[in-house]
């Protein structure tokens, strides 16, 4: 059974995090790098360094401490944030039915996230479902948006997300 990561460690890796420069992401890889090496089987510093490296544009790597980090242990919302990158990052590679398989998964684990959602309708689009795609973000839509004027019209919202969504099986 994994050890989940200490808080001590935790703040140091959300203090990497922090200080990150999305356009400069190599001491941000570096810093991770050096605390991994300190901590080589921890979950989320397994996490950290992909998505460290998945922000520099290196998906090839990053997806291979998504899946490191999985195998360890990773729990929690950081297992929920993990599948939902590296479900984004094997649509960036080009690998859908493999992100498809991810992402359905990861909602079915963590059914009420609405950043799930979107990603899936993301990776549902690029794969050319795109019925099922706007299907999603209807009903991430009826549900979320709570506007009068949206609200006057949920029950359409609802029965369009179901037209598509069946359309597309």
């Amino acid at each position: 059974m994994p050890q989940p990561t200490d808080r001590a460690l935790q703040a140091r890796l959300r203090e990497i995090f922090d200080a990150r420069d999305r356009s400069h992401m190599q001491p941000t890889i570096e810093a991770f790098l050096a605390v991994l090496a300190e901590h080589p089987t921890d979950a989320e510093v397994l996490y950290e360094v992909g998505g460290a490296y998945d922000t520099a544009g290196e998906e090839q790597t990053a997806a291979g401490y998504y899946e490191r980090a999985m195998a360890a242990g990773l729990d929690g919302d950081a297992r929920r944030r993990c599948l939902l990158q590296y479900g984004s990052t094997l649509r960036n590679l080009g690998r859908l039915d493999e992100s498809l398989g991810v992402l359905e998964r990861a909602r079915a684990e963590f059914p009420e996230s609405d950043s799930l959602k979107v990603w899936h309708a993301t990776s549902l689009h690029e794969a050319g479902r795109h019925d099922a795609a706007f299907a999603i973000m209807l009903e991430l839509v009826a549900d979320r948006v709570r506007s009068d004027e949206l609200l006057r019209y949920e029950a359409a919202l609802r029965g369009n997300a179901a037209f598509l969504a069946e359309r597309d099986r």
